[in-house]
């Protein structure tokens, strides 16, 4: 079959890394495709759209006909470290790994904690993220909260942009002040939201596609803080019910509520400056109203 990748991949795969990066792995990504399935003696039944956002992700049969999913991304996506948060964590609280590479336990791709309603979502949410933080493995080559922020602040105060600038100033500080802070070691996801929870069989829901780093709970749960922003923004109530939840969140998974809501604008606004190079400028404008409510 042709393994043409979907439209999100090609537009964010792009955006994220860079055309000179993108464009020769998307080139040569059909052969690869084709060599992985053949390799593992996999049958090929779909390929999921829209998918992820930096890998082509194929729902599979393995020889005994049971169902998986494969998952072919780029090196420079790092996946040898999404394979081994995955494999740390042994199917508790996430996708299981099937074999040495991104083969893994079938879920419902359809079906994420975004389909429920947001009080459940987010209580569903919070027992997933409970599940997942726990001690990294001795020997882990994970980043670690300080040296990835420290990246992303550079490139934010890099950003020309007269309306993000109060905002930025005020994330950069918020980052300072939380460097100064106590320290946790724990393994994170990186990237978790509620569309990173799928339905499953083996349990009801199960995170996917960590972008795992080492570091403080309060990091990992700042993401989830602002899922469904549009709905938050276009609230009369917005301000007010961001500031509940992340009382509400920072309560129910024993973080503190002033490092969470430091860390909630920082990766607000370091998304806002990702958006607006990448020419996304009513995403940015979004987050940046979000942010200025913290």
């Amino acid at each position: 079959m042709a393994f043409e990748p979907p439209e999100r991949l090609l537009r964010t795969l792009g955006e994220t890394y860079g055309e000179s990066a993108a464009t020769p792995w998307l080139d040569r990504l059909p052969a690869l495709a084709q060599e992985t399935v053949t390799r593992q003696g996999l049958t090929v039944e779909r390929v999921v759209a829209p998918g992820g956002r930096s890998s082509l992700v194929m729902l599979v049969r393995r020889s005994d006909d049971s169902p998986a999913t494969l998952k072919i991304a780029p090196p420079f996506a790092a996946p040898a470290l999404e394979h081994a948060a995955l494999a740390h964590w042994k199917g508790w609280g996430a996708a299981e790994v099937l074999d040495d590479a991104l083969l893994l336990e079938r879920l419902h791709p359809e079906m994420s904690l975004r389909s429920l309603p947001e009080a459940k979502a987010l209580l569903e949410a919070a027992g997933t993220l409970r599940r997942l933080w726990v001690e990294p493995p001795a020997d882990h080559g994970f980043e670690t909260v300080e040296t990835r922020t420290e990246r992303q602040a550079k490139t934010m105060a890099a950003t020309q942009d007269e309306t993000a600038a109060p905002l930025i100033t005020a994330a950069l500080q918020a980052r300072a002040d939380l460097m100064t802070g106590p320290t946790e070691t724990m393994l994170l996801h990186g990237a978790f939201r509620q569309g990173k929870v799928l339905a499953g069989d083996r349990t009801p829901w199960l995170a996917v596609g960590p972008e795992p780093l080492v570091g403080e709970r309060a990091y990992d749960l700042a993401r989830l803080v602002r899922d469904r922003v549009e709905d938050l923004v276009a609230s009369d109530a917005g301000a007010s019910a961001a500031r509940r939840r992340i009382n509400r969140l920072a309560d129910s998974l024993d973080v503190d509520r002033d490092r969470l809501r430091a860390w909630t604008l920082f990766r607000a606004v370091e998304s806002a400056t990702r958006a607006l190079t990448a020419r996304h400028r009513q995403a940015a404008e979004l987050l940046l109203e979000f942010a200025a409510w913290l």
